[in-house]
C-alpha cells in the first residue's frame, strides 16, 4: 500500500508535466496561438477521456490488475520521448520546411495521432489506480475514488511547481521526458512484487517484469550518458531540416532557436521567426521608426514594446534628439541570444547608453512608469491571443494617452494588403482602428501591403505631408535610404487611405476591450483564413453569436435530457456524468478567467500566473479530501450532490460580481492576493463535487473501474470544451462576465436533470 500511494502521485505528476512539454514543443511546430492550443489540449483531453473509460474500464474484471497498470506505464515511458521526437522530425516526414505553415485540419489529425499513445494510456492509468487502491485498501469505492482523486492532484500540482521553476528553464525537453521515462519504469518493479495482491508468475507477469527491467536499464543508461544529448541534437537538426542551430534553448515563456546562414542570424520565438541579423527587415523597421519620429516635432523619450531588437532600436538612435529609449521585452532569453551572437547592428542597440531594457511585461511597465512619452512602439503585430490583445484594448490605448507628452504619439501595426482585403482582415483592421479613435481625437492611417500603420495622437496630423518629412529627414542630418521623396509620395498618398477607409466602412465596429476581447476572435479568424479556408463559413457563423444564443441553447438541453431522463430507468446514469462534465467544463474556465484577469490588471508577471493556478490545484485537492473524509456521512448523496450544484452557481454568480467590481475600479488598488483567495475557492467549489459524484453513481451500478473511467471522462471531455470554447469564442465574443452567465447557465441544465432524477428515484 505504500509504494502505490507514491506511484499515484507520479501519475499525476508525469500527466501534467508530458501535456506541458508536448504541448510547448507542437507550439513550436504548429505556430501557436489561441486556436491552436485548443486543439492541442482538447486532444490531449479528449483521448485521456478515451483511455480513461474504454481502456481503464477492462481493469473491472481483469486477473492481471497490477501487471496492466504497469504496462501502461511502460506505454507512457516509452512514447513521452518518442512524442517529442516525432512532433520535431513532423515536417521533415511529411516533407514540408521548417517555416510552411499548416492549416487546423492537418493540426488536429497529427497532433491527436502524435498524442495518442501517451494520452491514452495515461487516462486509463486513473481508472486502474482507483481499482487497485480500494483493493489494497479495502475501503468504499466512493472513498476510494476520492483519495485516488486527491492523490493525482496532488502529482500534479507538484509536477507544475517543479517543471516550471526547475526542469524548463535548465534542462531540454528530451532530457524532461526521459528522466520522467526513468522516474515512472523504476517505481513498476516494487508493484510487481505487492505482497497484498498475490501476483501469480504466469508468462504475462514474467514478461511485463522482463520489460520492466529492460526500460530501467535503457532509460537509465540514457539519462547518465551523452545519449540523451544525442538524440536531442539531432531531432533539433531534423526539426530544422539541416540549418545550422546554432542555439535552441527554453524558458518559462517559450523557445528561443538561433538559426545561421553564412553570416546572417535569424532567431524565432515559437517556431516564428522575430529578428533577422545583421540586415533587418529594412522596409518594416524604417517604416515603423521613421514614420512617427519624423512627424513628431521633437522626439526625445521613445518607449518601444517588444520587438525592439534587431533593427527598430537601431533606427531610433539615428535621432541626436533621443534621450532615452525605455525598451520592455518579457522573455530575457532573447535578448540573451542576442548578445551570444553579436553583430554591429546589435551591439550599437544593447550598448547604448540611451537604452534602458526592462524585462518585463510591457503593459505593467507602462502602468508602473512614472515616464511621459514623446513616442511609443507597439512591437506586437497582432492581438492572436488573450495576452497580446491586452496591447490593443480601449483600457490599454487610455493608459498609453496618459504616458504621452503633449504632442506624443502611440504607433500600432497590423496585417494589411493593397490588393485585397478579406472579410476577416476588414474586421480585424475596423476593430483595433475604432478601439484607436474611441480614445485618441486625432489618427493618421498608413496602408500598406503586409503592414498598416495606425499612428494616434490628442493632436491632428493635418501638417504631415511627404514634402514635411522630407524636410525633417534633410533638417535633422538621418540617412534613411528607403525614404526619397518618390517613395514618401507613393506611400503617403491620399489615394490609399480613401481606398483603406472604403473598404472597412461596413466592417466590425465593435470595440476591443480588456474584458470583452473581441479582437483576438478577429484575429484568429484571420489567422484561418489564411491556413484553413474552408472553416470560413463556421468562423462567420460564430462571429454573430451572442447570450440570446446560449440561452436557447440552455433551454433547448434541458428539454431534451430532461425526457431522456425521465424515461431511464436509471437515471444517474444520464444525470451524473453530466454534471460532472458541466463541473468540468466550468473548472477550466474558472482557471482560464482568473488567469487572464489578473493578466489584465497586472500584466503578465510569471511567479504569479504560476501562483494562480498552484492555489487552483491546491483548492481543488482539499475540496476533494475533506468531501472524501466525509463520505461515510453522507447518507443521502444524491441530495448532497444537488447542493454541490447550487454551490457551484452561487460561486459562478459571486465570481460575475468579482469580475465587474475589478472592471469598475481595476485601474485603483485591488490586492494581488484576491486573486489567490478566489482560485482556491474555485479550485474547492470544483473538487468537493468528484467523490460525491462517483458515490451516488455506485450505489447502483458498484462497478470503481466504470465509475471512475466514465466520471473522470466526463470530467475531462467538460475541460476540453472549456478550454477549446473559452480562448476561442466566449471570451473573445461574449466577454469575460458573459462567459460566467453561460457557465451558470450551463449548471443549471445539469442541476435540473439532477432534480428530475432525484424525483423519479424517491417515486
Amino acid at each position: 500500500m505504500r509504494i502505490f500511494i507514491p506511484s499515484i502521485l507520479i501519475v499525476g505528476f508525469s500527466g501534467l508535466i508530458a501535456q506541458v512539454i508536448l504541448l510547448r514543443e507542437m507550439l513550436i511546430v504548429f505556430y501557436g496561438n489561441e486556436l491552436t492550443v485548443g486543439i492541442i489540449i482538447a486532444n490531449w483531453l479528449l483521448l485521456e477521456a478515451i483511455g480513461s473509460f474504454f481502456v481503464g474500464k477492462r481493469i473491472e474484471f481483469s486477473r492481471k490488475k497490477i501487471e496492466l497498470f504497469v504496462l501502461l506505464q511502460l506505454v507512457f515511458s516509452l512514447f513521452f520521448p518518442v512524442s517529442i521526437y516525432l512532433t520535431r522530425t513532423l515536417k521533415e516526414m511529411l516533407g514540408l520546411f521548417p517555416a510552411e505553415s499548416m492549416g487546423l485540419f492537418h493540426i488536429a489529425i497529427y497532433s491527436f495521432l502524435i498524442l495518442l499513445p501517451v494520452s491514452i494510456s495515461h487516462g486509463a492509468l486513473f481508472t486502474f489506480s482507483c481499482k487497485i487502491y480500494s483493493f489494497l485498501s479495502r475501503e468504499k469505492e466512493a472513498e476510494s475514488i476520492g483519495k485516488v482523486y486527491v492523490y493525482e492532484t496532488v502529482g500534479t500540482l507538484i509536477g507544475g511547481i517543479i517543471l516550471t521553476y526547475l526542469l524548463i528553464p535548465n534542462f531540454s525537453s528530451l532530457r524532461i521526458s526521459f528522466s520522467i521515462s526513468l522516474l515512472n519504469t523504476f517505481i513498476c518493479l516494487p508493484l510487481l512484487n505487492i505482497r497484498k495482491l498475490n501476483i501469480e508468475k504466469t508468462l504475462f507477469t514474467k514478461s511485463i517484469h522482463f520489460l520492466s527491467v529492460i526500460f530501467l536499464i535503457l532509460f537509465f543508461s540514457i539519462n547518465f550518458s551523452k545519449i540523451a544529448d544525442k538524440i536531442h541534437i539531432s531531432s533539433i537538426k531534423k526539426q530544422w531540416n539541416g540549418q545550422e542551430v546554432v542555439f535552441y534553448k527554453n524558458s518559462i515563456y517559450g523557445n528561443v532557436t538561433v538559426i545561421k546562414r553564412e553570416n546572417q542570424y535569424t532567431f524565432f520565438s515559437n517556431g516564428i521567426p522575430i529578428i533577422n541579423v545583421p540586415v533587418p527587415d529594412i522596409v518594416f523597421t524604417q517604416e515603423f521608426v521613421h514614420f512617427p519620429l519624423l512627424i513628431h516635432k521633437n522626439p526625445q523619450d521613445i518607449l518601444v514594446i517588444s520587438g525592439g531588437a534587431g533593427g527598430v532600436i537601431n533606427e531610433i538612435l539615428k535621432y541626436q534628439s533621443v534621450k532615452r529609449i525605455d525598451y520592455a521585452e518579457l522573455d530575457p532569453l532573447i535578448l540573451k541570444s542576442i548578445k551570444k551572437f553579436k553583430t554591429p547592428l546589435t551591439e550599437r542597440e544593447m550598448n547604448s547608453e540611451k537604452v534602458k531594457v526592462n524585462y518585463v511585461d510591457g503593459r505593467f511597465f507602462l502602468k508602473k512608469t512614472q515616464r511621459k512619452y514623446d513616442v511609443i512602439l507597439i512591437g506586437i503585430s497582432n492581438p492572436n491571443d488573450l495576452q497580446t490583445n491586452r496591447l490593443f484594448t480601449e483600457e490599454f490605448f487610455t493608459l498609453s494617452k496618459e504616458k504621452l507628452k503633449k504632442n506624443g504619439i502611440v504607433v500600432v501595426h497590423l496585417p494589411g494588403n493593397l490588393s485585397y482585403m478579406g472579410k476577416e482582415l476588414k474586421n480585424l483592421n475596423s476593430c483595433i482602428l475604432n478601439t484607436i479613435r474611441k480614445v485618441f481625437p486625432h489618427t493618421f492611417i498608413i496602408p500598406g501591403d503586409g503592414t498598416n500603420f495606425f499612428l494616434a495622437s490628442e493632436n491632428s496630423f493635418s501638417h504631415v505631408s511627404p514634402e514635411y518629412l522630407y524636410k525633417n529627414i534633410k533638417k535633422r542630418n538621418i540617412n534613411i535610404k528607403l525614404f526619397t521623396i518618390d517613395y514618401l509620395k507613393y506611400r503617403l498618398h491620399q489615394r490609399w487611405r480613401k481606398w483603406f477607409l472604403n473598404n472597412i466602412k461596413d466592417s466590425d465596429k465593435r470595440i476591443n476591450r480588456d474584458f470583452h476581447p473581441v479582437g483576438v476572435f478577429h484575429s484568429l479568424s484571420y489567422w484561418n483564413a489564411l491556413f484553413c479556408p474552408r472553416l470560413q463559413k463556421i468562423f462567420e457563423n460564430f462571429e454573430n453569436i451572442n447570450l440570446q444564443f446560449f440561452i436557447i441553447i440552455s433551454l433547448l438541453f434541458a428539454f431534451l435530457f430532461s425526457l431522456i431522463t425521465l424515461g431511464m430507468k436509471n437515471p444517474e446514469k444520464l444525470s451524473v456524468p453530466l454534471c460532472i462534465l458541466t463541473t468540468g467544463f466550468g473548472g477550466m474556465l474558472f482557471d482560464l478567467l482568473l488567469i487572464f484577469g489578473f493578466q489584465i490588471i497586472y500584466g503578465y508577471v510569471f511567479s504569479w500566473i504560476g501562483l494562480i493556478i498552484t492555489f487552483f490545484m491546491t483548492g481543488t485537492a482539499i475540496g476533494a479530501k475533506i468531501i472524501t473524509s466525509l463520505l461515510k456521512r453522507i447518507r443521502k448523496s444524491l441530495s448532497f450532490l444537488i447542493k454541490t450544484e447550487f454551490l457551484i452557481i452561487i460561486f459562478c454568480a459571486f465570481l460575475s460580481l468579482s469580475f465587474y467590481l475589478f472592471h469598475k475600479y481595476y485601474q485603483k488598488f485591488i490586492p494581488e492576493i484576491l486573486f489567490l483567495l478566489l482560485s482556491i475557492l474555485s479550485g474547492m467549489v470544483i473538487g468537493i463535487q468528484f467523490p460525491v459524484a462517483n458515490k451516488v453513481y455506485m450505489e447502483k451500478k458498484p462497478f470503481i473501474a466504470e465509475s471512475a473511467g466514465l466520471l473522470y471522462g466526463a470530467d475531462l471531455i467538460g475541460g476540453w470544451i472549456g478550454g477549446i470554447m473559452g480562448g476561442i469564442l466566449l471570451i473573445p465574443i461574449l466577454g469575460i462576465i458573459n462567459t460566467l452567465f453561460v457557465i451558470i447557465m450551463f449548471k443549471a441544465v445539469s442541476l435540473i436533470i439532477l432534480l428530475i432524477t432525484k424525483f423519479k428515484l424517491s417515486g
